[in-house]
């Protein structure tokens, strides 16, 4: 059931160098099917958000870390048709009344996690982005939106806009099977706490998402939920987001041994 009032949510980040070489805090279901990715690029970004799924996971628990006790904490992909592969949380091997969002980028990973409510979350970096990538993905007050941004700002706007889209369709369990205009974001002038400000995602078919979001040097973080909640509590303070650097490190190996 989805609570009354403002929920708690909490989070935390890893890079690619945190990430242990072997799999002994995996499933045995989980390294069958990492073992199946023969793409580095997969199966390392793969690897990262299970890592830093499981960490958000005991923290939020209060579980232990050893590899035994993480190897139980599972984020699995649902299978029911209206959401699939909308991430689940199971521990031991039973379904937990917990909601949770991993997104990576660039060699570096968040994870969210909360009270039984829709989460969604998404990290991006702050790029260079196309007219056409405006015109194609923005809805037409987006794209004023955008229009009117400083000199200097654009890519910045455009890119925390794309984020919180993708936070949005992954609170209504889509994902990019949906257009992506089907949603349109807002950025309420008050309400900024620390280093997060608020922003709103209306859906065509009436749902108001509210959500936060953050800039840590090159990337942006975007949260959303089906129900009110507090700016996200970082779990590691400073967290790790906040000195990241980007890197590509799948490039010097495009296919996995």
């Amino acid at each position: 059931m989805t609570p009354a009032a403002p929920v708690t949510v909490t989070w935390r980040s890893h890079g690619m160098a945190e990430v242990p070489a072997g799999d002994g805090w995996m499933s045995e279901r989980e390294q069958a099917w990492v073992a199946g990715l023969t793409f580095t690029k997969r199966r390392t970004e793969w690897r990262l958000a299970r890592w830093t799924a499981k960490q958000a996971l005991a923290a939020a628990l209060g579980t232990a870390r050893d590899d035994a006790t993480l190897a139980g904490l599972e984020v699995r992909p649902s299978l029911e048709p209206d959401t699939r592969g909308a991430p689940e949380v199971f521990v031991g091997g039973e379904r937990a009344g917990i909601g949770v969002s991993l997104t990576d980028r660039a060699d570096w990973a968040a994870c969210i996690v909360g009270p039984r409510v829709h989460l969604g979350c998404d990290l991006e970096l702050v790029e260079p982005r196309s007219d056409a990538f405006v015109r194609t993905y923005l809805t037409a007050a987006e794209q004023a939106l955008v229009a009117r941004a400083p000199n200097g700002e654009r890519d910045a706007l455009v890119n925390l806009l794309w984020s919180a889209k993708e936070s949005a369709l992954k609170v209504l369990r889509t994902g990019l099977r949906r257009d992506t205009r089907s949603v349109e974001v807002s950025f309420p002038a008050d309400g900024a706490t620390g280093s997060w400000r608020p922003l709103v995602v209306h859906d065509e078919d009436g749902a108001v998402l509210p959500g936060w979001w953050a800039r840590f040097g090159e990337f942006v973080l975007t949260v959303a939920a089906d129900h009110p909640h507090e700016p996200p509590v970082t779990q590691v303070d400073p967290p790790g987001l906040a000195s990241a650097e980007p890197s590509h490190g799948w490039l010097a190996n495009p296919r996995a041994g």
